[in-house]
Formats: structure tokens, sequence, C-alpha cells
């Protein structure tokens, strides 16, 4: 796509003392977290999209539930670096979560028009996350995006 690179969206900002935003969220995210000083080394991560269970820190990935390029295609193009950076580590809206590899592999950079979570369960969720984030960020929605989003609630 014209224009897109990841770099435009620089993320895993630094929280202080050697942290960054992916600990936050692996933090948040897990149960039973081990840290060294404030970066993980232990615990146990449910992966909504899936269902998997990891326990390994190392091979959680934390997901951007609107993905960067979908961002950069609904308006992000235009905004400024630093408003990119904001969006990548987004702590505030439910933007990060962390999931399986294979799950963020499997999402990559679709919408909910062609990708949804393999665990109907967590439909709901994430439907009104992305509605959260694209209404927090005044990013545009397609038509066919907004069908699979209502599909989505519909089973809430």
């Amino acid at each position: 796509m014209s224009g897109y690179s990841r770099e435009k969206f620089p993320h895993w900002n630094s929280t202080g003392s050697n942290c960054d935003i992916r600990d936050s969220v692996l933090k948040r995210d897990g149960t039973k977290v081990k840290l060294s000083g404030c970066n993980v080394v232990a615990g146990t991560w449910i992966s909504i999209y899936d269902g998997d269970k990891i326990t390994d820190p190392a091979k959680v990935d934390v997901d951007h539930v609107v993905p960067l390029a979908e961002a950069w295609r609904s308006g992000a193009a235009s905004w400024t670096t630093a408003q990119r950076k904001d969006f990548a580590n987004d702590l505030e809206d439910p933007q990060l979560v962390a999931v399986s590899a294979s799950s963020n592999r499997s999402k990559g950079d679709q919408n909910p028009s062609t990708w949804k979570p393999e665990q109907t369960g967590s439909w709901c969720q994430y439907a009104q996350d992305w509605i959260v984030v694209k209404s927090q960020w005044k990013l545009t929605v397609t038509a066919k995006e907004k069908a699979a989003l209502t599909d989505m609630l519909e089973k809430c």
C-alpha cells in the first residue's frame, strides 16, 4: 500500500527504567506474572483470539487490535509521526492485547470483514474493542467492516 511502513509507527515505547509498552501489556494481561525489575520473565497468558495457553513471555505477541496497516488505510496516513507513535503505544484504549503468535500472524493487517477470532466467544469483546479504537482515533470504517462488526455484536 502506498507510503505505508511499520517504521512510521514507532512502537514499544520506553516507560522508564528499561521497561517498555510490551512489558506493560504482558503484566496487565497475564496471570502469575513474575518480573525482573520491570521486565516480564514468567507468567501465563490465554490468547483471547484462539484460546491458546502460553507460559513463556517470549512466545506472547502483543497485537494491535486495529493493525497499524489498517490504521494507515483508515486515516493514519495523514497523521503526524507523534500521533502514529501514540496510536502504536496506546494503553488507554483497548488497542494492545497479549495473544498467541499464531493468531497474530493469522490476523495480520486484516479488518473484521476478512478475519475474526477463532474463539467465537471473544467476538463481542473484539468487535467492541475495534469500535472503541476506531472511534477514539477517528479512523474510517468500510461498509464491509461495519457489516462484519454488526454480525459479531449480534452474537453478544
